[in-house]
């Protein structure tokens, strides 16, 4: 199938992405957009694993306020230069972000951040849980602990949270799907959440 203007067009108005990387796409899915899309997705996804050992000195920092006044959000997200911390694209990650603290209220922003303590409690109160089930050995009771963790981190770390804007994806892949469009490493340092009247 020819590769037209029009197509190449269609597809950078979905993705954002440079004409010759639409074109690459549209070609490997022998032009249906929806294949090149698939394929972008994958493709950027491993770009940005790629991409995280490099360093990140530059960025912003965002913020939402919700229109009552009494709760808002700051968040620091960093990049590699200067130039893509100015972009639109890089805007609507940090105003996204902040947007979705304010909404699912996070208590950190990966598991790596979550102390021994906490994590050796969660552990304890799970582990008492399944015992309470009944008998069962002590691989299974392992792998139940675990599902409940994974359940737990999905709860309070922000990258394992689902995006309140899409649900199809967690703020890590959103995060992956703006460094592929940028072509930067991107990462959420840290943000605060405060809520009139609360602790």
């Amino acid at each position: 199938m020819e590769i037209t203007a029009a197509i190449i067009q269609q597809l950078r108005g979905k993705t954002g992405l440079g004409i010759m990387k639409c074109k690459e796409a549209l070609k490997i899915s022998n032009g249906d957009i929806e294949g090149a899309i698939d394929y972008l997705r994958k493709k950027g996804l491993a770009d940005a694993s790629k991409k995280a050992h490099r360093a990140t000195s530059e960025g912003r920092i965002g913020y939402y306020i919700h229109h009552s006044g009494k709760l808002g959000v700051m968040v620091e997200i960093q990049c590699e230069t200067d130039f893509v911390a100015k972009t639109e694209d890089f805007d609507e990650l940090t105003r996204d972000v902040a947007m979705h603290i304010a909404s699912m209220n996070p208590t950190y922003v990966s598991r790596e951040e979550v102390p021994d303590t906490v994590l050796e409690r969660e552990k304890e109160i799970y582990r008492g849980q399944v015992l309470e089930m009944g008998n069962k050995p002590a691989n299974i009771v392992d792998k139940i602990v675990d599902g409940k963790l994974n359940k737990f981190y999905s709860q309070v770390c922000l990258l394992e949270q689902v995006f309140v804007k899409d649900d199809s994806m967690t703020i890590q892949d959103y995060l992956k799907s703006k460094i592929a469009k940028l072509g930067e490493n991107l990462v959420i340092r840290r943000f605060t959440r405060l809520a009139l009247g609360e602790e």
